[in-house]
Protein backbone atom coordinates (compact mmCIF):
# COMPACT_ATOMS: atom_id res chain seq x y z
CA UNK A 1 0.00 0.00 0.00
CA UNK A 2 2.96 2.31 1.26
CA UNK A 3 4.74 1.81 -2.07
CA UNK A 4 1.53 2.47 -4.39
CA UNK A 5 0.69 6.04 -2.42
CA UNK A 6 4.31 6.58 -3.30
CA UNK A 7 3.84 6.02 -7.00
CA UNK A 8 0.78 7.86 -7.17
CA UNK A 9 2.61 10.89 -5.35
CA UNK A 10 4.87 10.72 -8.46
CA UNK A 11 2.01 11.29 -10.77
CA UNK A 12 0.73 14.01 -9.06
CA UNK A 13 3.59 15.93 -9.01
CA UNK A 14 3.67 19.50 -10.57
CA UNK A 15 5.35 18.51 -13.42
CA UNK A 16 4.27 15.54 -14.36
CA UNK A 17 1.71 15.38 -17.60
CA UNK A 18 -1.88 16.04 -17.11
CA UNK A 19 -2.64 12.57 -18.30
CA UNK A 20 -0.92 10.68 -15.90
CA UNK A 21 -2.30 13.07 -13.20
CA UNK A 22 -5.60 12.67 -14.30
CA UNK A 23 -5.35 8.78 -14.36
CA UNK A 24 -3.64 8.43 -11.03
CA UNK A 25 -6.72 10.50 -9.60
CA UNK A 26 -9.65 8.81 -11.39
CA UNK A 27 -8.07 4.84 -11.30
CA UNK A 28 -6.46 5.39 -8.07
CA UNK A 29 -6.40 7.68 -5.28
CA UNK A 30 -10.58 8.46 -5.42
CA UNK A 31 -11.27 4.84 -5.08
CA UNK A 32 -8.80 4.62 -2.58
CA UNK A 33 -10.80 7.30 -0.62
CA UNK A 34 -13.46 6.02 -0.75
CA UNK A 35 -12.15 3.91 1.92
CA UNK A 36 -11.68 3.62 5.77
CA UNK A 37 -8.23 1.98 5.51
CA UNK A 38 -7.53 3.60 2.13
CA UNK A 39 -8.17 6.97 3.74
CA UNK A 40 -6.26 5.97 7.01
CA UNK A 41 -2.97 4.75 4.78
CA UNK A 42 -2.69 8.54 3.30
CA UNK A 43 -2.84 10.40 6.16
CA UNK A 44 0.45 8.90 6.87
CA UNK A 45 1.76 10.92 3.66
CA UNK A 46 1.37 14.47 4.56
CA UNK A 47 3.28 15.93 1.57
CA UNK A 48 0.60 13.76 -0.23
CA UNK A 49 -2.05 15.79 0.76
CA UNK A 50 -0.16 18.53 0.36
CA UNK A 51 0.21 18.11 -3.31
CA UNK A 52 -3.64 17.51 -3.27
CA UNK A 53 -3.90 20.99 -1.83
CA UNK A 54 -2.30 22.42 -5.25
CA UNK A 55 -4.14 19.96 -7.75
CA UNK A 56 -7.27 21.29 -6.71
CA UNK A 57 -6.04 24.67 -7.71
CA UNK A 58 -4.73 23.62 -11.44
CA UNK A 59 -5.70 24.80 -14.86
CA UNK A 60 -7.21 22.01 -15.67
CA UNK A 61 -10.55 21.50 -15.11
CA UNK A 62 -11.05 17.94 -14.67
CA UNK A 63 -7.72 17.70 -12.34
CA UNK A 64 -9.05 20.38 -9.90
CA UNK A 65 -13.06 18.09 -9.78
CA UNK A 66 -11.05 15.18 -9.52
CA UNK A 67 -8.94 16.62 -6.50
CA UNK A 68 -12.11 18.24 -4.98
CA UNK A 69 -13.91 14.82 -4.94
CA UNK A 70 -10.79 13.14 -3.38
CA UNK A 71 -10.77 15.65 -0.52
CA UNK A 72 -13.95 15.29 0.17
CA UNK A 73 -13.85 11.56 1.11
CA UNK A 74 -10.53 12.18 2.93
CA UNK A 75 -11.38 15.16 5.23
CA UNK A 76 -15.01 12.62 5.96
CA UNK A 77 -12.08 11.49 8.85
CA UNK A 78 -11.19 13.77 11.74
CA UNK A 79 -7.25 12.37 11.95
CA UNK A 80 -6.99 13.78 8.08
CA UNK A 81 -9.03 17.18 8.83
CA UNK A 82 -6.56 17.89 12.13
CA UNK A 83 -3.60 17.17 9.62
CA UNK A 84 -5.13 19.95 6.76
CA UNK A 85 -5.44 22.34 9.70
CA UNK A 86 -1.55 21.80 10.85
CA UNK A 87 -0.91 22.44 7.19
CA UNK A 88 -3.03 25.17 6.31
CA UNK A 89 -1.68 26.90 10.08
CA UNK A 90 2.04 25.93 8.83
CA UNK A 91 2.09 26.75 4.90
CA UNK A 92 0.94 30.32 3.06
CA UNK A 93 1.47 30.84 -0.34
CA UNK A 94 4.07 29.49 -2.46
CA UNK A 95 4.78 30.13 -5.68
CA UNK A 96 1.46 29.68 -7.73
CA UNK A 97 -0.07 27.35 -4.56
CA UNK A 98 -1.88 28.61 -1.70
CA UNK A 99 -1.69 25.59 0.57
CA UNK A 100 -4.04 26.71 3.31
CA UNK A 101 -6.99 24.70 2.82
CA UNK A 102 -9.75 26.77 4.30
CA UNK A 103 -8.68 29.94 2.57
CA UNK A 104 -8.43 28.18 -0.94
CA UNK A 105 -12.06 26.52 -0.04
CA UNK A 106 -13.27 29.64 0.44
CA UNK A 107 -11.72 31.47 -2.14
CA UNK A 108 -13.87 28.74 -4.58
CA UNK A 109 -16.87 29.27 -2.62
CA UNK A 110 -16.90 33.20 -3.15
CA UNK A 111 -15.71 32.89 -6.81
CA UNK A 112 -18.85 33.44 -8.46
CA UNK A 113 -17.60 31.72 -11.73
CA UNK A 114 -16.54 28.31 -10.06
CA UNK A 115 -17.45 25.16 -10.69
CA UNK A 116 -15.20 24.33 -7.23
CA UNK A 117 -18.04 26.23 -4.99
CA UNK A 118 -20.43 23.44 -3.99
CA UNK A 119 -17.48 20.67 -3.72
CA UNK A 120 -15.68 23.08 -1.33
CA UNK A 121 -18.35 24.11 0.25
CA UNK A 122 -18.55 20.27 1.40
CA UNK A 123 -14.81 20.10 2.02
CA UNK A 124 -15.35 23.07 4.63
CA UNK A 125 -18.57 21.15 6.23
CA UNK A 126 -16.25 18.43 6.81
CA UNK A 127 -13.81 20.19 7.95
CA UNK A 128 -15.84 22.58 10.43
CA UNK A 129 -17.53 18.85 11.85
CA UNK A 130 -15.18 18.37 15.10
CA UNK A 131 -16.29 20.23 17.79
CA UNK A 132 -13.21 20.74 19.38
CA UNK A 133 -11.46 22.02 15.60
CA UNK A 134 -14.16 24.65 15.42
CA UNK A 135 -11.86 27.65 16.95
CA UNK A 136 -9.43 26.57 15.14
CA UNK A 137 -10.93 26.64 11.50
CA UNK A 138 -12.59 30.10 12.80
CA UNK A 139 -9.30 31.87 13.08
CA UNK A 140 -8.55 30.49 9.70
CA UNK A 141 -11.68 31.85 8.02
CA UNK A 142 -11.15 35.20 9.83
CA UNK A 143 -7.26 35.06 7.90
CA UNK A 144 -9.04 34.36 4.45
CA UNK A 145 -9.59 37.91 3.00
CA UNK A 146 -13.59 36.80 3.54
CA UNK A 147 -15.68 38.28 6.47
CA UNK A 148 -18.52 36.26 7.77
CA UNK A 149 -20.64 38.33 6.93
CA UNK A 150 -19.51 38.15 3.53
CA UNK A 151 -19.93 34.17 3.39
CA UNK A 152 -23.20 34.87 5.07
CA UNK A 153 -24.84 37.08 2.06
CA UNK A 154 -23.53 34.61 -0.28
CA UNK A 155 -25.27 32.04 1.26
CA UNK A 156 -28.61 33.74 1.58
CA UNK A 157 -27.65 35.55 -2.23
CA UNK A 158 -30.89 33.95 -4.09
CA UNK A 159 -28.09 32.85 -6.83
CA UNK A 160 -24.96 33.58 -6.07
CA UNK A 161 -22.71 31.52 -8.36
CA UNK A 162 -23.24 32.28 -11.78
CA UNK A 163 -22.36 28.23 -13.08
CA UNK A 164 -24.88 26.86 -11.42
CA UNK A 165 -23.03 26.48 -7.02
CA UNK A 166 -26.10 26.00 -4.92
CA UNK A 167 -24.06 26.72 -1.75
CA UNK A 168 -26.25 24.01 0.17
CA UNK A 169 -22.94 22.57 2.25
CA UNK A 170 -22.87 25.80 4.08
CA UNK A 171 -25.93 25.51 6.10
CA UNK A 172 -23.62 22.76 7.50
CA UNK A 173 -20.51 24.61 8.17
CA UNK A 174 -22.56 27.54 9.94
CA UNK A 175 -24.40 24.44 11.96
CA UNK A 176 -20.97 23.15 12.62
CA UNK A 177 -19.38 26.77 13.38
CA UNK A 178 -22.71 27.14 15.50
CA UNK A 179 -20.68 24.30 17.88
CA UNK A 180 -18.25 27.43 18.89
CA UNK A 181 -19.22 30.22 21.72
CA UNK A 182 -17.51 32.89 19.88
CA UNK A 183 -19.98 32.34 16.45
CA UNK A 184 -22.82 32.26 18.68
CA UNK A 185 -21.73 35.59 19.63
CA UNK A 186 -20.95 36.41 16.29
CA UNK A 187 -24.82 35.02 15.19
CA UNK A 188 -26.55 36.90 18.33
CA UNK A 189 -24.97 40.10 18.14
CA UNK A 190 -27.89 43.04 18.26
CA UNK A 191 -26.27 44.94 15.90
CA UNK A 192 -25.72 42.63 13.38
CA UNK A 193 -29.13 40.81 12.35
CA UNK A 194 -27.39 37.67 11.91
CA UNK A 195 -29.89 35.10 12.97
CA UNK A 196 -32.75 36.88 11.61
CA UNK A 197 -31.40 35.72 7.88
CA UNK A 198 -31.87 32.10 9.06
CA UNK A 199 -35.04 32.25 10.27
CA UNK A 200 -37.33 32.94 7.41
CA UNK A 201 -35.16 29.79 5.61
CA UNK A 202 -35.88 27.60 8.41
CA UNK A 203 -38.50 25.63 6.17
CA UNK A 204 -36.56 25.75 2.88
CA UNK A 205 -38.01 23.13 0.53
CA UNK A 206 -35.34 22.57 -2.18
CA UNK A 207 -32.52 21.66 -0.05
CA UNK A 208 -32.71 19.37 3.00
CA UNK A 209 -28.63 19.73 3.56
CA UNK A 210 -29.48 23.60 3.35
CA UNK A 211 -32.62 23.15 5.84
CA UNK A 212 -30.72 20.93 8.47
CA UNK A 213 -27.82 23.24 8.42
CA UNK A 214 -30.03 26.18 9.19
CA UNK A 215 -31.84 24.54 12.14
CA UNK A 216 -28.87 22.83 13.77
CA UNK A 217 -27.18 26.72 13.64
CA UNK A 218 -30.73 27.98 15.40
CA UNK A 219 -30.37 25.10 17.40
CA UNK A 220 -27.02 25.56 18.84
CA UNK A 221 -28.15 29.72 19.32
CA UNK A 222 -30.49 28.10 22.13
CA UNK A 223 -28.09 26.59 24.11
CA UNK A 224 -26.86 30.19 25.71
CA UNK A 225 -29.41 31.01 28.42
CA UNK A 226 -28.37 34.94 28.39
CA UNK A 227 -29.78 35.86 24.97
CA UNK A 228 -33.19 33.23 25.67
CA UNK A 229 -35.34 36.50 26.64
CA UNK A 230 -34.32 38.33 23.08
CA UNK A 231 -35.01 35.52 21.14
CA UNK A 232 -37.79 35.02 22.20
CA UNK A 233 -39.14 38.84 22.24
CA UNK A 234 -41.39 39.73 19.23
CA UNK A 235 -37.89 41.78 17.65
CA UNK A 236 -36.72 38.03 16.70
CA UNK A 237 -39.72 35.85 17.79
CA UNK A 238 -37.87 32.73 17.22
CA UNK A 239 -40.21 30.32 19.13
CA UNK A 240 -42.97 30.90 16.18
CA UNK A 241 -40.37 29.65 13.91
CA UNK A 242 -39.68 26.59 15.55
CA UNK A 243 -43.14 25.47 16.00
CA UNK A 244 -44.25 26.24 12.55
CA UNK A 245 -42.58 23.02 10.89
CA UNK A 246 -43.83 21.25 13.90
CA UNK A 247 -47.72 22.49 13.30
CA UNK A 248 -49.93 20.32 11.19
CA UNK A 249 -53.17 21.41 9.74
CA UNK A 250 -55.41 21.12 12.96
CA UNK A 251 -58.38 23.34 13.62
CA UNK A 252 -57.94 25.13 17.42
CA UNK A 253 -60.86 27.01 18.75
CA UNK A 254 -60.63 30.89 18.63
CA UNK A 255 -60.24 31.46 22.18
CA UNK A 256 -56.68 28.76 21.43
CA UNK A 257 -56.06 30.18 18.39
CA UNK A 258 -56.03 33.93 19.76
CA UNK A 259 -53.06 33.00 22.29
CA UNK A 260 -50.84 31.41 19.50
CA UNK A 261 -48.56 33.47 17.68
CA UNK A 262 -49.67 35.08 14.35
CA UNK A 263 -47.71 32.94 12.19
CA UNK A 264 -49.75 29.69 13.36
CA UNK A 265 -52.97 30.80 13.88
CA UNK A 266 -55.58 29.25 11.19
CA UNK A 267 -52.83 27.33 9.48
CA UNK A 268 -53.76 25.99 5.86
CA UNK A 269 -55.59 22.31 5.45
CA UNK A 270 -52.86 21.56 3.32
CA UNK A 271 -49.91 22.58 5.91
CA UNK A 272 -47.51 19.44 6.28
CA UNK A 273 -45.05 19.05 9.21
CA UNK A 274 -41.32 18.67 9.05
CA UNK A 275 -40.87 15.35 6.94
CA UNK A 276 -37.23 14.50 8.30
CA UNK A 277 -37.17 13.38 11.74
CA UNK A 278 -33.67 14.40 12.23
CA UNK A 279 -34.45 17.89 11.39
CA UNK A 280 -38.31 17.56 13.51
CA UNK A 281 -35.47 16.48 16.99
CA UNK A 282 -33.24 19.52 16.35
CA UNK A 283 -36.28 21.38 16.26
CA UNK A 284 -37.83 19.67 20.21
CA UNK A 285 -34.07 19.91 21.29
CA UNK A 286 -34.07 24.24 20.81
CA UNK A 287 -37.48 24.15 22.33
CA UNK A 288 -35.99 22.04 25.42
CA UNK A 289 -33.24 25.20 25.80
CA UNK A 290 -35.66 27.69 25.60
CA UNK A 291 -37.60 25.88 28.95
CA UNK A 292 -34.50 26.14 30.68
CA UNK A 293 -35.31 29.81 32.22
CA UNK A 294 -38.79 30.52 33.90
CA UNK A 295 -39.32 33.47 31.75
CA UNK A 296 -38.69 31.37 28.88
CA UNK A 297 -41.05 28.71 29.92
CA UNK A 298 -43.60 31.64 30.83
CA UNK A 299 -43.54 32.76 27.11
CA UNK A 300 -43.52 29.38 25.76
CA UNK A 301 -46.84 28.94 27.81
CA UNK A 302 -48.11 32.20 27.02
CA UNK A 303 -48.05 31.53 23.35
CA UNK A 304 -49.59 28.40 23.09
CA UNK A 305 -47.16 25.78 22.31
CA UNK A 306 -48.70 23.41 24.46
CA UNK A 307 -51.39 22.94 21.71
CA UNK A 308 -49.19 22.63 18.98
CA UNK A 309 -46.73 20.14 20.66
CA UNK A 310 -50.14 18.13 21.88
CA UNK A 311 -50.78 17.58 18.43
CA UNK A 312 -47.52 16.69 16.71
CA UNK A 313 -47.13 14.19 19.85
CA UNK A 314 -50.34 12.33 18.23
CA UNK A 315 -48.73 12.28 15.06
CA UNK A 316 -44.83 11.81 15.73
CA UNK A 317 -44.22 8.05 15.45
CA UNK A 318 -39.89 8.05 16.21
CA UNK A 319 -39.11 7.36 19.47
CA UNK A 320 -36.66 9.73 20.33
CA UNK A 321 -38.65 12.75 18.77
CA UNK A 322 -41.63 11.62 21.24
CA UNK A 323 -39.40 11.06 23.87
CA UNK A 324 -37.92 14.79 23.61
CA UNK A 325 -41.52 16.03 23.19
CA UNK A 326 -42.70 14.47 26.42
CA UNK A 327 -40.05 16.12 28.24
CA UNK A 328 -40.96 19.52 27.15
CA UNK A 329 -44.54 18.85 27.71
CA UNK A 330 -44.04 17.68 30.87
CA UNK A 331 -42.18 21.49 32.08
CA UNK A 332 -44.81 23.15 30.47
CA UNK A 333 -47.42 21.38 32.24
CA UNK A 334 -46.00 21.93 35.35
CA UNK A 335 -46.42 24.83 37.78
CA UNK A 336 -43.45 27.29 38.27
CA UNK A 337 -43.93 26.27 42.20
CA UNK A 338 -43.52 22.18 41.18
CA UNK A 339 -40.63 23.02 38.89
CA UNK A 340 -38.96 25.13 42.15
CA UNK A 341 -36.35 27.20 40.20
CA UNK A 342 -35.70 29.72 37.97
CA UNK A 343 -32.96 27.83 35.32
CA UNK A 344 -33.25 24.03 35.40
CA UNK A 345 -29.98 24.10 33.69
CA UNK A 346 -28.07 24.13 37.09
CA UNK A 347 -29.61 21.02 38.64
CA UNK A 348 -27.57 18.42 38.90
CA UNK A 349 -28.19 15.33 37.38
CA UNK A 350 -27.52 12.24 38.97
CA UNK A 351 -24.52 10.30 37.60
CA UNK A 352 -26.77 7.43 36.77
CA UNK A 353 -29.15 9.53 34.52
CA UNK A 354 -26.62 11.66 33.26
CA UNK A 355 -24.39 8.32 31.98
CA UNK A 356 -27.54 7.44 30.44
CA UNK A 357 -28.53 10.72 28.51
CA UNK A 358 -25.55 11.28 27.32
CA UNK A 359 -24.98 7.44 25.58
CA UNK A 360 -28.76 8.40 24.07
CA UNK A 361 -27.21 11.48 22.90
CA UNK A 362 -24.31 9.73 21.26
CA UNK A 363 -26.40 7.07 20.07
CA UNK A 364 -28.48 9.75 18.09
CA UNK A 365 -25.34 12.04 16.89
CA UNK A 366 -24.24 8.70 15.22
CA UNK A 367 -27.21 8.28 13.58
CA UNK A 368 -27.65 11.77 11.92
Amino acid sequence: MDRCIKDIYQHLKPNAESLAKTIALERVLIPLTGTIDGRQQLIKFPHLLRRLIALIQESSTAIAKDTSLALINITADEPAVRTFLSISESHSKFGKYNYNLIHVSIRFIMDKESILTDPCCMILANMTRPQHLVDKVMKLIRTSGYTLDDIIAAFFSRQYNNVGGKLHYLGSVFGNLSQSLRMRRYLTDRDRNVIQRFLPCIEYPDSLVRRTGIVATLKNCCFDVENHEWLLSPEIDILSYLLVPLAGPEEFDDEDNAKLPIRLQYLPETKQREPNVDIRVMLLEALTQLCATRKGREILRAQNTYIILREYYKWEQNETAVFICESVVNILLRTEVEIGLDNIKNVKVPSKYKKKFDKMNQDFTKST
